[in-house]
């Protein structure tokens, strides 16, 4: 047995590895495969790949001005030539890079402890554009100041808590169809590649273009104009030939199945593009790399949040700001709803009724996380599709998001350190990643249109609008108008004109196979009547069980008695047996 065997070994016997239901740990329902290393590795992979959030949150946040005022002139009027302000702004900036560090921490750590699933959190990057542009926007141009669309945020976060408490959030998740949230975890899978072959975030294969929006890109800087589109020069950046190398590295390591891969892939790149001598560096000698050097030299600082800390206004009297607590809130759901679904179908943790374990613990972290956020001066916190990376590479329980949050809570104070890693280091894991997430287009029921449109329609809208909440919002709109047509027009017929059915997913007997009220709420009825509770009741059959069984479950007294329930095939049935009996 190796020095690794027992350190696997030790922390899953203990009390730590029974509740993140390590592989021989005893718990109720282990799961399979875990072990405390490999979360480690998957948590650090993960961290890494999201890494970027740190640097760029603030990058973006701070273009608003944050809390600092520009008195704008004729000639300048957002204050672009106002060293004063410019000052402002930067000190904003990299207060914001500690504030997002901190909720990062913060969110990972609750995630991982209370919903036991190894997804990271963040602030959202198509939110966090959204509170910088239109809502504030550049310099505070906007109709809405700083503080009162931070303090929406909080409000925002407080709303969804109640949703979360009432089971709401749940509910509205749970009766999305399969179809689309088997489309949610291909569309997310294209939307990363996407992501990754760019140039502000990934490896820059894919850049602008005025007649076809996209193109073949990887020209250097120079060759760019005034859009960042290429005039020329394309496929000859350094960089671009770097993250092309990365993407190899961590292919070919994951062809002989080295642990770790991904993580290997971007150290090596992030490594090789600190020295300034060479011509793949991050820090060219201009006036912003000279910047970003100087701030890298710095290795640990830590910062004042005396600009970013409880910056609240709560004013609700103007529409604008009613309607940008409305987005929000819309956008938010979805988004999250959408990479949570994805993410637990993809590391097999979604039961045959398409929901997850503790889905209502993670969408309550999730509000909580959004509080939080606002706190330190952050747009909307969501779940991250980088966190796909960490699954890749093993993780499966909570353990890897508290790595996460370590990692992230080490950058509070390394943060010039861990905010210098390249977006060609890390886009290559995102495209692989990517490749990953789109092998659940298989599940996807193809034989029936009024669940294959709409799944592709998902599929398709999220890189194309970047954004996965637009995605959502155009699948579910095509299955509700498509099916709801079509059952209009048979019972007008009296059911003489209708297509064939017999492909058909059960949508409503799937959704049936399960209470729409969340755990604790069902406890309270329960005591409320005078009843006997399970606790254990919504322990159905997950995606990587084997058909027919349950995973681990045990012969508790407590369970006796109570009805389980029994998938076979697409039929979803109650029967009463007790659980201590075996069942075929």
């Amino acid at each position: 047995m190796t020095w690794a065997d027992k350190i696997n070994d030790y922390v899953a016997q203990s009390r730590a590895g029974r509740y993140f239901q390590l592989e021989g740990s005893g718990a109720r329902r282990e799961r399979k495969n875990t072990r405390f290393l490999t979360e480690l590795r998957a948590g650090a992979t993960t961290f890494f790949a999201m890494a970027y959030i740190i640097s760029v949150n603030a990058a973006i946040l701070s273009a608003s001005g944050g809390t600092c005022v520009c008195d704008g002139t004729e000639d300048d009027p957002v204050c672009d030539l106002n060293d004063e302000y410019l000052l402002c702004v930067n000190e904003f900036r990299v207060q914001l890079i500690a504030g997002t560090a901190i909720t990062c921490t913060i969110a990972c750590i609750l995630f991982g402890t209370l919903a036991n699933l190894p997804i990271g959190l963040a602030p959202g990057m198509g939110l966090n554009a959204y509170f910088t542009y239109t809502v504030v926007g550049y310099h505070g141009t906007g109709n809405i100041s700083y503080k009162t669309a931070m303090g929406a945020v909080f409000i925002e976060g407080f709303i969804f808590l109640v949703l979360t408490i009432l089971g709401i959030r749940q509910w509205l998740a749970r009766i999305i169809p399969m179809c689309i949230k088997l489309g949610m975890g291909v569309g997310i899978g294209l939307f990363l590649c996407f992501v990754g072959l760019q140039g502000s975030e990934g490896i820059g294969l894919v850049g602008p273009d005025a007649a076809t929006l996209v193109s073949l890109a990887g020209c250097t800087a120079s060759m760019k104009d005034e859009t960042g589109a290429c005039t020329g020069g394309t496929m000859e950046s350094p960089t671009l030939w770097m993250g092309i190398l990365g993407l190899l590295i961590m292919s070919i390591l994951m062809m002989y199945r080295v642990r770790g891969a991904l993580l290997i892939g971007i150290i090596f790149i992030a490594i090789t593009s600190w020295p300034r001598v060479s011509e793949v560096t991050l820090f060219p000698y201009t006036v912003s790399g000279q910047a970003m050097f100087d701030y890298f030299k710095q290795v640990v600082r830590v910062q004042p949040l005396d600009r970013i800390l409880a910056q609240f206004e709560f004013d609700l009297s103007t529409g604008q700001t009613w309607v940008a607590l409305i987005t929000f809130l819309y956008v938010d759901i979805l988004d999250t709803t959408g990479t949570l679904y994805s993410m637990a179908k993809y590391g097999g943790y979604m039961d045959k009724h398409g929901d997850f374990e503790r889905s209502s613990l993670a969408f309550l972290t999730d509000a909580i996380s959004i509080i939080v956020g606002a706190c330190f001066g952050c747009s909307p916190v969501t779940a991250y599709v980088e966190s796909g990376a960490g699954i890749a590479e093993g993780g499966r329980t909570g353990i890897t998001a508290i790595t996460v949050g370590f990692g992230f809570f080490i950058s509070i104070f390394f943060s010039p350190i861990f905010a210098s890693f390249p977006p060609w280091a890390t886009g290559g894991a995102l495209v692989i990643v990517g490749s990953m997430m789109t092998s659940s287009a298989r599940s996807i029921n193809w034989d029936y249109p009024g669940d294959a449109i709409p799944a592709f329609i998902t599929i398709a809208v999220m890189p194309f609008t970047y954004s996965i909440a637009y995605g959502v919002v155009g699948g579910l709109v095509a299955y509700i108008v498509i099916n709801t047509f079509v059952w209009v027009v048979e019972k007008i017929s009296f059911g003489r004109i209708k297509p064939d059915y017999s492909a058909r997913e059960p949508y409503w007997e799937v959704i049936r196979g399960k209470p729409f009220l969340p755990i604790y709420m069902r406890y309270l009825v329960a005591k409320a009547q005078g009843k006997p509770f399970n606790w254990h009741e919504d322990e159905h059959e997950f995606s990587d069980d084997e058909d027919g069984k349950s995973s681990k479950i045990s012969k508790d007294k407590d369970d006796e008695d109570y009805p389980q329930v029994i998938t076979a095939g697409n039929a979803v049935e109650r029967t009463e047996i007790p659980l201590n009996e075996k069942t075929a």
